[in-house]
């Protein structure tokens, strides 16, 4: 069973999306050659703080940091480091986090670093329309799988594949409940959607094999045949025909 949130609480939500939001604004002017992703890291922190939010993904499970930070064949978790830094031509996705008042939003971006391959470019493009297809079905009535659907359909007709390892999810007082929202599947399975539930709706698409694998940090997860990945997130509150995207 999964309860509805209180207006209060909702209101919670928007405002952690809307750190969030600023957020990713301050640290997309920070992505450039030589910066290293444990500087991004420490921005994001301070910025959240600064905001009076938490940073939700620190401590989460043992989690290091604050932010993920995943460059090129890293499809999420990449644990900041001062000894990463960013190449000219690299691919990088940030996830991130923020709780007000135990209500949480979740978000994830990805950016390019200097001039990018044709190729990087266009699977930036098409895991970000990606989300917006997946948003498009999260409406009053659907099916969780109607969302799954429309990023795969969306993912596979040019070429890529999605991640089948990960899965976008229910958010409200902890950072990932149900339902869990693949992002494939089929039209009409899962659960209905209602008016007031909270989804982070979030694809991750790689140019080669959907297949990951986790390195020795138990965390990080990388594409099993090198390629790149992209990933793009918001989080959403169901709203009749049209959800609101609170990140």
């Amino acid at each position: 069973m999964i309860s509805l949130l209180s207006e209060e609480e909702l209101t919670y939500i928007k405002k952690a999306g809307h750190v969030l939001k600023e957020c990713f604004a301050l640290i997309s002017e920070e992505i450039r050659e030589g910066i290293s992703t444990k500087s991004l890291e420490d921005k994001a922190h301070d910025f959240i703080v600064s905001r009076g939010a938490k940073a939700a993904f620190r401590g989460y499970k043992g989690y290091p940091a604050s932010i993920c930070v995943s460059r090129n064949n890293v499809v999420v978790h990449g644990i900041p480091s001062v000894k990463e830094t960013l190449k000219k031509g690299d691919i990088i996705s940030i996830d991130m986090g923020a709780e007000v008042n135990g209500c949480f939003a979740d978000s994830a971006r990805t950016y390019s670093v200097g001039g990018i391959s044709n190729e990087a470019e266009r699977l930036i493009s098409v895991t970000r329309e990606a989300l917006y297809k997946g948003i498009e079905q999260a409406k009053h009535g659907n099916h969780v799988q109607d969302i799954s659907w429309g990023i795969q359909s969306f993912v596979e007709a040019r070429g890529y594949n999605v991640v089948r390892a990960f899965v976008g999810h229910g958010i409200r007082r902890r950072i990932h409940e149900e339902p869990e929202i693949p992002n494939f599947g089929q039209p009409r399975h899962g659960k209905v959607l209602e008016d007031g539930m909270v989804l982070a709706i979030e694809p991750m698409v790689n140019i080669g094999t959907s297949d990951v694998n986790i390195l020795e940090d138990g965390w990080t997860a990388v594409t099993k045949d090198g390629q790149l990945s992209a990933h793009f997130e918001h989080t959403v509150i169901v709203k009749g025909e049209n959800a609101e995207i609170v990140t």
